[in-house]
């Protein structure tokens, strides 16, 4: 139930005026405590293997928020419920950075053909430093599961959700992931970096509560990647762009292709999106994009029936957006993350 306090800022709020400058996500007035969605913004990039700009995203994406009309065909008056973003950690942010130099450096080795030592100051500061990230996240997004709040998280890279995935294999005893993602980010400690954002679903798998993993979208791996898959006995099942797109071709819908994805998925489900999962004009700045993907409706859609299938979505991340000189990507994904906190609200019945 609403407070009153709540009550009355809804009562007074005009959803069809421009947003107020400084207000929160999507010009949103409402507290985290009065909240139903909170987000927890991680601007972290220490160990993107391409470009950068990721670390920026959360602040980009809450600017870009502020023009994204609150009307929703899917739940009208969805923005009653609350979404809220936590503030930017700044002590964070300049970490990263920090550490992102000498990420690069070590990278550079690699590609020159060198083999850093692995027990070299700076890579051992780094993953130190990385599993110090994971454990916030943890200890930051438990605090609200506990509080009751539906939680996001808004990368950064796609490193950032790990902690959140502890907290909720703590929580819940089975539940299973949707990945959309152009990568199967199934490597082992990439480039010797234990936390990178190519490393997460590897390592989140390492909760034995996650009993399946339904990747969709994927368009660039490696066979170490595959092996993985093949030698998961079915708890990862991964849906490659080549092969919907054959299949469409050859007259399956997407329905169709939908229906089979979820079919996959147990009752209790995690969406990580990783917004190169689309095609990659929808995202251009992103770190690694890769021709393929997703339509922007298209994701949609997957995430609708996510949520027309009776299954309950307990917690999101979107990751991976770099806004870009014309912010593009952060638009974009300001949409998503509108849409991902909609899908996640009807599937817990609070819209």
């Amino acid at each position: 139930m609403a407070s009153s306090s709540k009550e009355q800022k809804i009562a007074a709020f005009d959803q069809n005026s421009a947003a107020v400058k400084g207000s929160n996500l999507y010009g949103l007035p409402f507290t985290a405590e009065e909240s139903d969605i909170v987000i927890l913004p991680v601007p972290w990039e220490v160990t993107v293997s391409y470009a950068t700009g990721t670390a920026d995203g959360p602040q980009a994406i809450l600017d870009a928020s502020m023009q994204v009309d609150l009307f929703d065909s899917d739940a009208p008056q969805a923005w009653k419920a609350g979404f809220h973003l936590l503030p930017i950690n700044e002590e964070l942010a300049e970490q990263s950075n920090e550490l992102r130099d000498r990420a690069e450096k070590h990278i550079e080795l690699i590609s020159n053909g060198e083999v850093p030592d692995p027990d070299s100051e700076a890579l051992l500061s780094i993953n130190e430093a990385c599993e110090n990230m994971v454990k916030f996240v943890e200890i930051e997004t438990a605090k609200w599961l506990e509080h009751g709040k539906i939680v996001g998280l808004l990368g950064g890279d796609h490193s950032t959700p790990l902690g959140f995935i502890h907290a909720l294999s703590r929580k819940h005893s089975d539940f299973g992931i949707l990945q959309i993602d152009a990568h199967c980010d199934l490597r082992i400690a990439y480039e010797d970096f234990e936390y990178s954002h190519a490393s997460i679903m590897y390592n989140a798998l390492k909760s034995p509560q996650i009993s399946k993993l339904v990747q969709v979208g994927i368009r660039d791996y490696c066979e170490q990647e595959v092996d993985v898959i093949r030698q998961s006995n079915g708890r990862i099942i991964t849906y490659f762009d080549e092969n919907l797109k054959t299949e469409s071709y050859e007259g399956k819908t997407w329905k169709h292709q939908t229906e089979e994805i979820i079919a996959h998925l147990p009752q209790k489900v995690y969406i990580s999106f990783d917004i190169d999962g689309l095609q990659p004009g929808l995202c251009p700045n992103t770190g690694t994009p890769v021709a393929g993907g997703l339509e922007f409706a298209q994701a949609v859609y997957l995430l609708r029936k996510v949520s027309e299938s009776g299954r309950t979505i307990i917690g999101f991340d979107l990751n991976e957006v770099a806004p870009g000189e014309d912010e593009w990507d952060a638009n974009v994904g300001a949409r998503l993350l509108y849409k991902l906190c909609v899908f996640a609200g009807k599937s817990n019945n609070i819209l």
